[in-house]
């Protein structure tokens, strides 16, 4: 037999085995949001793990967002799968996207195809409330005094609550989330432009246009006019001021 027969043993650390075995559980359905964990004591017993390695398996969990660990020993404390999404996706996406494991092409495109297909479903599906608080977000975006950071804060409201009023939740998470990882990026680009003041003007005037389409239940005039106010931001124009545009 050839040396190129054999592989080499890949060794497993002990916390990463309790998380494999939570995990599968979590996937065949033993285990659903709101299911509260054993006992560390009983767990590790169960496990045949000491429970310090125990431990770092549920901290890893709740850094993930998966569980969430509460204090005290009686029927209210111990480890529980969370029923909500927390912040684990976002952490790691904005962690990805500093280290530069996706290029701004990726995350523009990215940015297209989810906020064309949520101002598509929204001209259908959102409600009058759901509009009339879109007009406010504008409304407190045309304060003359605003700062960069609180006019990114707005805009990310503005296109966060477009997708909320499609009422499909994990599409709204996805949007919470991608707009939170690039808030830094946004305000940096926002910051290198020479007059910032000038293309917020333009935002705005966008904004007001894609809103009025979704007023009118034009789903196609919202898809293009969302996906042409994405790629004007980060237009050549722009190219000089924007180096990483997200």
């Amino acid at each position: 037999m050839t040396a190129e027969a054999w592989e080499p043993v890949q060794r497993v650390r002990t916390y990463e085995q309790v998380m494999a075995q939570i995990e599968e559980r979590i996937l065949d359905g033993r285990l659903k949001a709101g299911d509260k964990l054993p006992s560390e004591r009983d767990l590790s017993a169960l496990l045949n793990v000491s429970r310090p390695s125990l431990r770092e398996s549920l901290r890893v969990l709740e850094a993930l967002g998966i569980v969430d660990i509460r204090p005290g020993g009686g029927a209210d404390g111990g480890a529980v799968l969370v029923e909500e999404p927390g912040s684990g996706f976002i952490n790691l996406l904005k962690l990805q996207l500093a280290l530069g494991q996706f290029d701004h092409n990726e995350v523009l495109e990215t940015r297209i195809a989810l906020e064309t297909w949520c101002c598509e479903e929204a001209a259908q599906r959102a409600t009058e409330e759901d509009l009339v608080e879109l007009e406010q977000i504008l409304d407190q975006m045309d304060n003359p005094d605003i700062s960069t950071p609180e006019f990114n804060r707005l805009d990310a409201a503005f296109h966060v609550r477009i997708a909320e009023s499609t009422g499909n939740s994990l599409t709204a998470h996805l949007m919470g989330s991608l707009r939170t990882a690039i808030n830094r990026q946004m305000i940096e680009a926002y910051a290198r432009l020479e007059n910032w003041r000038e293309t917020a003007k333009v935002v705005r005037s966008e904004h007001r246009e894609i809103l009025a389409a979704l007023r009118r239940r034009d789903a196609d005039e919202a898809r293009r006019t969302v996906g042409d106010h994405i790629r004007s931001f980060y237009n050549i124009d722009n190219a000089k001021a924007l180096k990483q545009p997200w």
